[in-house]
């Protein structure tokens, strides 16, 4: 499970250098999103053996970059071609309004890694008309263009990656390319056919794989292993594993990559279980990695995971809070506020640590999370444990862009000098220590039922944990064992975060919403449904009040403890429905409190937001990792810093390219 950055976040402009050791942040804008640059600290002080290894897990990442384009649409790898090849060839006037405007499309493309905004999952369209774009194609002699621009300018199908739809079928209504010619009904009866509801340790069926409906009528699944689905590069992402197991740190790293090798080269989940169970055990290793089919939030039906890379190395320093954290994890489960039917009676395995990152890829690449809490499957969570990181330099990143804007999103909706006081003093802690409670703890909370089905929340099962682990992690970052711990300074700290959670959940983040459409993102959908019910219950005392000032809405609150009450109230709620799989008592909270935007509002915020010139998105650049040779041989890894967005995707096309 992951989380994404919470509020929209200020641009700042690269300029020039002030001095020659100076950082810049900023790459590009465009559209509604900003591209940055991480740094890597840390790195220098690795060893050539940690170097090399991080150097093969960046490729294995990088690798699977055309799975993921694939599985977003069917059409978006031949898309990308055809624009990689106008970029790469175009002789024409690259000066002219609509040439810029079709390059804006290939960023935006890129962006997504696809047709369908990264966020939001509508289709999103050129600004330049349908027979420029012809002609672009027409000029460097792309194959097929008209199929192609019928996809791009079509306003009839392929309109939403993942259809929230709450009539139609939201499989034949998906743009995703999980399934084929089968309908919702005919794929939850496939798996409720095999299906083991009484399984004490259950795969996750589907995870990897494909349902398609054959000319003889008969559905069945299709791998992506080696030899299936993605074989071409599944075959490379295992070369590089297993260069990378050749110098791994320790043992279980080693044999966590020979079983996840076992695992792309066979597409058995059980396989897949394995390598988790073994991963959660290396707690010690300085560079760890994501390498899989992960999160499956892009799948209606939350079954089928998106392929996501990450490589990242250990900040020893900044971990110490999150380690007294992990070694608490059994108080913070004893003294939850839900029923102690649905507490884990004994936590095992729970670590967490801050990291920075080296490489994003998959689905983390450009658009990354803050944090990461992994593996999913429950039952592996509850026997073995899991593993939780806050991402510091990616935080770092988007802190720092922020602070050297002109203009901020806090000064414009945030009511009080006391509350943006408030915010600077204790913000960017508290909003890092939510983080920290949310993956290191939250995911990792609470137990299913008996016989409850890891699938039971169905479509609604991805918003439902965000909004699980979000409670969680409120409910806590006010507890006064944070400052037994050491871990907060003040009694005062949590309400930065409590401010800020409510103002972007009630209001802020609908600069990311198009007017008139709904809220269907898993993790804003989780932001509002929590910040609206605690508005509805505690609208009697005024909890949160609503206020206008000078034609202005702010959302304010006022009442800090019992605020954290009806967190509590709600975390009990929520827990209680995961853990006795009650579907209908979890469509109803979503579908009343997370998808309507008050028109109003809505209208008002983007309109403000606006005035501000900032940009709501933000996403990443990778620095390269460079083989430094003597001779014929490798005597160091350099990392070096990317400072042309474009230049990168094209030179990712032709290298890790084979779809």
């Amino acid at each position: 499970m992951c989380i994404f950055a919470m509020a929209a976040t200020a641009a700042v402009s690269c300029g020039e250098k002030k001095d020659a050791g100076e950082f810049h942040y900023l790459l590009d804008e465009f559209a509604d999103l900003k591209v940055m640059r991480y740094e890597v600290p840390g790195w220098e002080a690795l060893s050539l053996q940690q170097k090399e290894y991080a150097y093969h897990l960046a490729e294995a990442a990088k690798y699977g970059r055309d799975i993921l384009w694939d599985q977003n649409c069917k059409w978006n790898i031949p898309i990308r071609h055809a624009i990689e090849y106008v970029l790469e060839n175009y002789k024409g006037d690259r000066t002219c309004r609509d040439f810029e405007d079709f390059t804006v499309y290939a960023k935006r493309l890129f962006f997504s890694n696809g047709i369908h905004h990264h966020y939001a999952e509508d289709k999103f369209f050129p600004e330049c008309p349908r027979e420029y774009f012809e002609s672009l194609f027409n000029a460097v002699g792309v194959a097929d263009g008209e199929a192609l621009l019928d996809v791009i300018y079509g306003r009839g199908e392929y309109l939403q990656r993942r259809s929230t739809s709450t009539e139609g079928d939201i499989v034949a209504l998906s743009s995703v390319n999980f399934y084929d010619g089968v309908t919702r009904k005919e794929v939850e009866d496939y798996y409720a056919g095999i299906e083991d509801p009484s399984d004490p340790e259950p795969i996750s069926y589907g995870l990897n794989t494909k349902v398609v409906k054959g000319e003889d009528g008969v559905i069945r699944e299709e791998p992506w292993k080696v030899g299936g689905i993605y074989s071409a590069a599944i075959s490379k992402i295992c070369e590089e594993l297993e260069a990378a197991a050749d110098v791994a740190e320790n043992d279980i790293q080693k044999k966590a990559l020979g079983l996840l090798v076992e695992y792309y080269r066979s597409g058995d989940l059980r396989k897949w279980d394995e390598f988790n169970i073994e991963w959660v055990k290396d707690t010690i290793g300085t560079v760890d990695f994501i390498n899989g089919f992960v999160e499956d939030y892009n799948d209606p039906l939350g079954r089928k995971g998106s392929w996501e890379g990450y490589v990242n190395i250990k900040d020893f320093e900044a971990s110490a809070r999150t380690e007294k954290l992990s070694a608490e994890a059994q108080w913070f489960e004893d003294n939850s506020p839900v029923d102690p039917r649905f507490r884990k009676e004994k936590v095992k395995g729970v670590s967490a640590k801050v990291i920075n990152a080296v490489c994003l890829a998959g689905d983390s690449y450009p658009s990354t999370p803050i944090g990461i809490n992994l593996p999913n499957a429950d039952w592996i969570r509850k026997e073995h444990g899991s593993k939780s990181v806050t991402i510091a330099n990616i935080t770092n990143a988007y802190d720092k862009a922020a602070q050297e804007s002109p203009k901020n999103v806090l000064d414009e909706f945030a009511y009080s000098e006391e509350e943006k006081e408030l915010s600077r003093t204790w913000g960017s802690l508290a909003d890092a220590i939510h983080t920290d409670l949310h993956e290191c703890l939250g995911h990792g909370s609470g137990q299913l039922l008996p016989g409850v089905s890891t699938t039971a929340m169905g479509e609604y099962a991805s918003a439902l944990e965000e909004a699980r682990a979000d409670l969680f992690g409120l409910y806590y970052c006010a507890d006064p064992k944070l400052i037994e711990l050491g871990i907060v300074p003040s009694a005062d700290a949590y309400k930065a975060e409590y401010s800020s959670y409510i103002r972007n959940g009630l209001f802020t983040q609908f600069t990311r919403v198009e007017l008139g459409r709904p809220n269907t993102e898993a993790h804003m959908q989780n932001r509002k449904l929590i910040a609206e019910w605690c508005f509805e219950k505690g609208a009697a005392d005024k909890v949160i009040e609503k206020k206008v000032r000078d034609g202005k809405t702010y959302f304010v609150v006022n009442d800090f403890e019992a605020l954290r009450g009806l967190f509590a109230e709600l975390l009990a709620e929520v827990q209680r429905i995961k853990s006795e799989g009650d579907y209908a008592a979890g469509k109803a909270l979503i579908e009343k409190y997370a998808v309507n935007i008050d028109p109003e509002l809505h209208k008002e915020v983007r309109e403000r937001y606006a005035a501000l010139g900032l940009k709501p998105y933000g996403g990443f650049v990778n620095p390269d990792i460079v083989p430094v040779l003597k001779g014929d041989k490798v005597v160091d890894y350099k990392i070096v810093y990317c400072d042309d967005y474009l230049g990168q995707m094209l030179s990712y096309g032709k290298k890790y390219g084979t779809l």
